[in-house]
């Protein structure tokens, strides 16, 4: 079984330098996962990829089924997942094409199935999210990216919103004031659920723009697409290099 498992976001729908060994379709009790997951060899190692948004890009953040996602990577054998996120810079030093390994997360979802824990239970079951990310996986992360001079925000806070539609400069202004460093649709449920599953999760996130009210020119898809190339660049670069050591 393939214990490491890649979510990918937009800007990576597709692992590059993956030798595809196999795809598995796989049924969930939670529906159907985005796509079927690619089995291949990244790095000289075998790994498990999803595209979390389909392929091809088409599931919206709020209808990407975390749960079915999750399930499916665990049920065949994952056990550690590295995430990728497109976010958001709202800090002043989160410039487009940085990489940031965030440490916190604040929930701004709404109505998504967050939680295996809904029905059919002996009993209520709580589980501590005070460590949103693993913290073994984000130390062997940045050891790495020092190792390698790879720059990337050490840690940071990030601030999930309900998408598909970009922010208002007020809400920025209000996650700014809430404390979170960046802004994405896609860092939870998943990062709880992976808790629930008992999955170690990691994230490295790509800015991609400056969040709304941040910067003088409009966000566009055009702008967003040409920072994600750049920085996923470098993810791709980080990933690479810790992935024997995984």
């Amino acid at each position: 079984m393939t214990a490491l498992g890649i979510i990918g976001g937009s800007g990576l729908a597709a692992l590059s330098g993956l030798r595809v060994l196999r795809r598995l379709v796989q049924q969930s009790p939670w529906g159907e996962p985005s796509a079927p997951l690619v089995v291949g060899e990244f790095a000289g190692v075998e790994v498990m990829f999803l595209p979390r948004h389909g392929q091809p890009h088409a599931i919206p953040p709020h209808r990407v089924n975390y749960r079915a996602n999750l399930w499916a990577l665990r049920e065949n054998g994952v056990r550690r997942i590295i995430a990728f996120n497109a976010v958001g810079g709202i800090s002043a030093d989160m410039r487009p094409g940085d990489l940031v390994l965030p440490d916190q997360i604040i929930d701004y979802t709404w109505a998504r199935p967050h939680t295996y824990f809904e029905s059919d239970l002996d009993r209520v079951t709580h589980v501590d999210f005070t460590e949103p990310y693993s913290r073994e996986l984000r130390a062997l992360l940045l050891a790495i990216a020092a190792d390698r001079n790879i720059q990337v925000h050490t840690r940071g806070t990030y601030g999930a919103t309900q998408g598909p539609r970009l922010e208002s400069a007020a809400e920025i202004a209000r996650l700014e004031r809430d404390g979170c460093h960046v802004v994405g649709m896609t860092g939870m449920p998943e990062a709880a659920l992976a808790r629930e599953l008992e999955l170690d999760y990691a994230s490295i996130c790509v800015v991609a723009n400056r969040a709304a009210g941040k910067s003088p020119e409009p966000i566009t898809m055009d702008l967003i697409q040409k920072n994600l190339e750049q920085g996923i660049g470098r993810a791709l670069q980080l990933l690479q290099a810790a992935i024997p050591r995984l």
